[in-house]
């Protein structure tokens, strides 16, 4: 990789290579080299694992009135190979790819294959080049809009977790929910359940199901508590 095009990477990515060999080889597919050691593919994996645990780590300490279930579904989306080909395309690192002369002309070096893979290649490369925290800084700042906006998407409509988070954070405690009464056939049934926090018992909601009916409940809740406006009930209909 000439001394250019380093350049050229370095300033999209927001970080300069000690070591430009690193880059070099994150740069490099298996269809351009004869021996498979030489290419990003070892990269992939490392790269893949600290995206991982850094994604987690943000999403645990930005987020601690959401459990687990709530964390995993925004984990998933951040870190799947579509969101990562998706960044790399974006940033257009992909034209920097080195592919093999077969692949490049049956195939597409734009390919989410290909593009996800480069760019877990690219975090391998910074954090065996800078270490974790180098690493940790690109991707905070590169999924920080991403996050924020897996966020909004997840609580919309999510009144549970809304009310949880709201809770934790401003209650120190966490909404029990308390399943009332249920009535209809084992085939139709239909609850009834009510919100209480720290004492203090909410008006109850009935659903076509207890999920339902929590919701409807948590909904009740923040509306009562005042951080929601009655006309936000259109998301059940």
């Amino acid at each position: 990789m000439d001394e250019e095009t380093l350049q050229q990477i370095e300033q999209i990515i927001g970080y300069k290579f000690h070591n430009s060999n690193l880059l070099a080889k994150a740069f490099t597919h298996s269809s351009a080299v004869d021996n498979r050691f030489l290419c990003n593919e070892r990269f992939e994996f490392l790269g893949d694992a600290v995206l991982g645990i850094v994604v987690c780590r943000q999403l645990f300490d930005c987020f601690p009135g959401y459990l687990e279930g709530d964390l995993t579904k925004i984990k998933s989306m951040l870190v799947s190979r579509k969101t990562c080909a998706k960044l790399a395309k974006q940033m257009g690192l992909h034209k920097f790819l080195k592919i093999g002369k077969g692949m490049a002309n049956n195939h597409s070096p734009m390919s989410m294959s290909l593009s996800a893979g480069l760019f877990e290649a690219v975090i391998a490369a910074i954090y065996l080049d800078g270490g974790f925290d180098a690493a940790a800084d690109f991707l905070l700042r590169t999924f920080a809009p991403l996050i924020e906006k897996a966020d909004a998407e997840q609580t919309q409509g999510n009144f549970k977790s809304l009310l949880q988070q709201y809770a934790q954070q401003q209650l120190n405690t966490s909404p029990v929910y308390e399943l009332l009464d249920e009535k209809g056939p084992d085939h139709n049934k239909c609850f009834e359940s009510q919100v209480v926090i720290n004492g203090r018992h909410f008006t109850s909601a009935w659903g076509t199901n207890k999920k339902e009916a929590e919701q409807k409940a948590a909904f009740n809740a923040l509306v009562e508590l005042g951080i929601l406006e009655e006309t936000s009930a259109e998301q059940f209909e």
